[in-house]
């Protein structure tokens, strides 16, 4: 009965969601108010609707209902409780409901505390946003159903895939779901603001919470998914350049032009046009994502399905969308002109060299995913574009972002100084440099890129420090004014530095790991990288659905024990798949990295060891720049239902 309610909440979801896509939209244009003001609780009632459909998901994945054809295929009984919830979107159906669940939930957001939106500027928006709820409730409901049931239900289900089974991607699709749906906020705000005419620094504020909401959380997903990659697959690397992988990303890089671009619209109202595209293109990507993790067409570890017909639906979907933004904002690109003037040295110029090298490096990772497919479709050709490419190719553009970000935060709006800029920024220059040579002078090899890598991220740290320091004033009141800044200045100063430490862990690991592989009998030792490794016993344990066979190592340095590691490779016996689990020990510095293979023939167990420099620097800069946007995001002045109200009053009468 829970399951026939929440089918029947999704399909009354749909017809909710194109009363909220077309009346809103032309009482708007009619300037009705009884119509426009439909789009609130239309917004609100298509999220409950949804959100009672998830929940009744969730109760037959809780409950092992295996009449459902859903849980049948990615739960079991003896599944722990936290991966039977997580089965829910650990498939295509289930994951799509999650999406559109958060699709609603942003739509609705607007209709709670968009408040002080002018009224037509609401009613576009959430018109826009029940466009997108209904092409996506049409593609759950006619495509991927969740709620099919079984003529004759199995007496046990055949378990979720157990790579899955995992706390760090129990949680990866949500937050990576939030950061790819806020985008269709701000495409939404995009193409209502482009139907009315009108792009103005009050715009740029009412978008900017959401495109960083929408950062933040892709930056959350992408760190949980990397970490996930490094520690559980047992390859010992955290990105692989794999489609999955790049098409998260790619809208990631978007949505930081996008919120660097959308400063200068509220700032100085410039970048009008610039930053209209952004909207469009950076929820595009985020609908190519969707698209390549369920089309089948490029090949993916992460992949949910692999289904050409719901590929064509989707990239339907993708089309109608690009097509219907890009056509509104050709004819709408003449009325956004641009009122601030501002020299070439200065913060606006600086933020559009950032934006273009955001743009192009986006381009490049693109190109890379892409062009296997548009080999083998126009040329009859199988290629494979791998981590070399993407290194050689994207890597310089991340260094100059790296370069010119302190330099363009420390300069002033309109018109500015580079040498002042620079004076200010000397003792960073000068740490950066000493610590690139330090670096230089104890490594052993001749790359470079350990050196620069450190260079660059402690040019970017010592940067932000000095960009707030110098916010604060003279000494003697400092520390008072640094308590008083905003969040938002706070929040920059985060994201930057995080960013720093983020390109030195990459770096240090990439240039400095060492690798050791060897066939280990009981009571070997081996060194690597000045670290004494033993293996002492393999062990049969069995776990809650699987069995485990667990090494126990001892890891010691300069004859002192330092740590016991216990990696594993599980077996489980439903899906009938192996997956590894690694041991690390971590310190602020360095992870000495474990995994235990098969057993050899010939007596003795395959060992993979791995020492990573500053590996945990990668996942610790990727939370300093989730917590630099949560910081901006709670600054007052960014939150959609503060300082509006000056703005929205006039914005009224203009209707």
């Amino acid at each position: 009965m829970i399951t026939e309610l929440g089918h029947f909440a999704l399909i009354l979801a749909l017809c909710v969601a194109c009363v909220q896509a077309v009346v809103p939209l032309i009482g708007a244009e009619r300037r009705w108010p009884g119509w426009m003001a439909l789009a609130a609780p239309a917004a609100s009632a298509q999220f409950l609707l949804v959100a009672g459909s998830f929940a009744a998901l969730t109760w037959a994945f809780v409950t092992s209902d295996f009449s459902l054809r859903l849980v049948t295929l990615n739960s079991h009984s003896a599944k722990p409780m936290l991966y039977k919830i997580t089965g829910v979107w650990g498939n295509h159906e289930g994951s799509m409901l999650l999406w559109v669940l958060i699709v609603t939930l942003f739509g609705a957001c607007v209709a709670w505390f968009g408040g002080n939106l002018p009224p037509g500027l609401r009613a576009r928006v959430l018109a826009v946003q029940g466009w997108i709820g209904a092409a996506f409730l049409g593609f759950l409901i006619f495509t991927s159903n969740p709620f099919l049931r079984l003529a004759a239900p199995p007496f046990d289900g055949q378990d979720l895939n157990p790579l899955l089974q995992d706390p760090g991607l129990a949680f990866h699709p949500p937050f990576l779901y939030l950061g790819y749906v806020g985008l269709s906020m701000t495409y939404s705000f995009a193409v209502a603001a482009l139907i009315e005419g009108r792009v103005d620094a009050a715009w740029g504020r009412w978008v900017r919470p959401y495109t960083l909401a929408a950062w933040m959380f892709l930056t959350v997903g992408i760190a949980l998914g990397s970490w996930w990659a490094y520690y559980e697959l047992g390859w010992g690397g955290f990105w692989f350049w794999d489609p999955v992988e790049n098409a998260s990303f790619m809208p990631w890089l978007i949505s930081a032009a996008l919120l660097h671009s959308a400063v200068v619209v509220e700032k100085r109202e410039s970048l009008k046009s610039w930053t209209m595209l952004l909207a469009i293109v950076a929820f595009g990507f985020s609908m190519i994502g969707a698209f390549i993790t369920r089309s089948g067409v490029l090949t993916s570890v992460h992949a949910f399905a692999n289904d050409p017909e719901r590929g064509v639906f989707l990239l339907g979907i993708t089309a109608f969308f690009m097509m219907a933004g890009l056509m509104l904002f050709a004819a709408r690109a003449g009325a956004m002109q641009a009122r601030g003037v501002f020299s070439l040295t200065s913060r606006e110029s600086m933020l559009v060299v950032n934006n273009l090298l955001l743009g192009v490096a986006c381009f490049i990772v693109f190109i890379g995913t892409i062009w296997p497919l548009i080999a083998e479709m126009f040329f009859d050709r199988k290629l494979s574009v791998g981590a070399p490419f993407f290194n050689m190719a994207f890597t310089p553009f991340m260094v100059l972002i790296g370069i010119v970000l302190p330099v363009g935060a420390m300069l002033p709006w309109k018109r500015g100084s580079i040498g002042r800029a620079l004076r200010t920024l000397t003792p960073a220059l000068a740490l950066a440099a000493a610590v690139g040579l330090v670096a230089w002078a104890m490594q052993t090899g001749r790359s470079a890129l350990g050196p620069v890598g450190l260079m660059l991220g402690t040019w970017l740290i010592t940067g932000a420090a000095l960009d707030i320091l110098s916010r604060a004033g003279q000494a003697k009141d400092r520390l008072r004014r640094l308590r008083r800044l905003p969040r938002a200045d706070w929040g920059k100063a985060f994201a930057h530095g995080g960013l720093g430490v983020t390109m030195a862990g990459i770096a240090a690991v990439m240039a400095w790991q060492v690798e050791d592989i060897r066939v280990a009998n009981l009571g070997d030792s081996f060194e690597v990288a000045g670290y004494t490794v033993r293996l002492d016993d393999v062990r049969e344990v069995e776990g809650p659905n699987y069995i485990s066979t667990t090494g126990d190592f001892t890891l010691a340095k300069g004859g002192s024990v330092i740590a016991r590691m216990h990696p594993e490779k599980r077996f489980y016996p439903v899906a009938r798949m192996p997956t590894t689990e690694a041991a690390i020990n971590s310190t602020p510095l360095r992870d000495v990295y474990v995994v235990i293979g098969d057993e050899q023939e010939g007596g003795g167990w395959a060992v993979r060891t791995y020492v990573k420099p500053l590996a945990g620097w990668i996942w610790g800069g990727a939370l300093l720049m989730a917590l630099g946007g949560l910081l901006s995001l709670s600054d007052r002045r960014y939150r959609v239902a503060a300082g509006a109200r000056r703005a929205a009053p006039a914005a009224v009468a203009a209707e």
